[in-house]
């Protein structure tokens, strides 16, 4: 990302979308992100505060709108909060939010036949959300356990974190 990033301020009442609740930015302050964002498509990385408590998301567009989604990270019960108003601050967020790979998963890449290529044909968003759950796991046995899965599901013979 490229540019200054600005805080930017304003109250936003939750609505939702199917399941999900998100806020819809006022056009200067949307205009004002992605202009620091250096991109006006693609998801962007974001931080800032909800009534006062800190988080980090990505600001999507979905159905020709942008969004920011509140999770229930960021405000609890917040499916159950649609109508609510909330104050928020926003900028650009330029940390490297990279998860590296497992190395335990990267020793089981390289070692079965043909994961490594299958799991490049994942999408990026998908290999991130696998090495962060791998991340996650307490135990060792845990980590090996998942893994395990995950070649499996690398093969087509099993679901992995609920997906085909």
């Amino acid at each position: 990302m490229t540019g200054s990033s600005r805080v930017y301020t304003f109250t936003a009442v939750i609505m939702i979308i199917g399941v999900n609740p998100f806020v819809s930015l006022p056009e200067k302050v949307l205009s004002g992100i992605l202009k620091d964002a250096g991109k006006d498509k693609g998801p962007v990385a974001v931080h800032g505060t909800l009534n006062g408590a800190a988080y980090k998301q990505t600001l999507v567009r979905f159905r020709g709108e942008w969004r920011l989604y509140i999770n229930t990270t960021m405000l609890k019960d917040s499916p159950k909060r649609v109508g609510e108003k909330l104050k928020l601050s926003i900028q650009v967020d330029t940390a490297d939010r990279t998860v590296p790979m497992h190395p335990e998963l990267k020793k089981a890449l390289q070692r079965e036949k043909g994961a490594g290529e299958a799991f490049a044909t994942f999408t990026p968003s998908r290999q991130k959300e696998i090495n962060r759950y791998l991340f996650h796991l307490k135990s060792p046995e845990s980590v090996q356990r998942n893994i395990a899965k995950i070649l499996l599901h690398l093969k087509g013979k099993q679901r992995f974190a609920g997906r085909d």
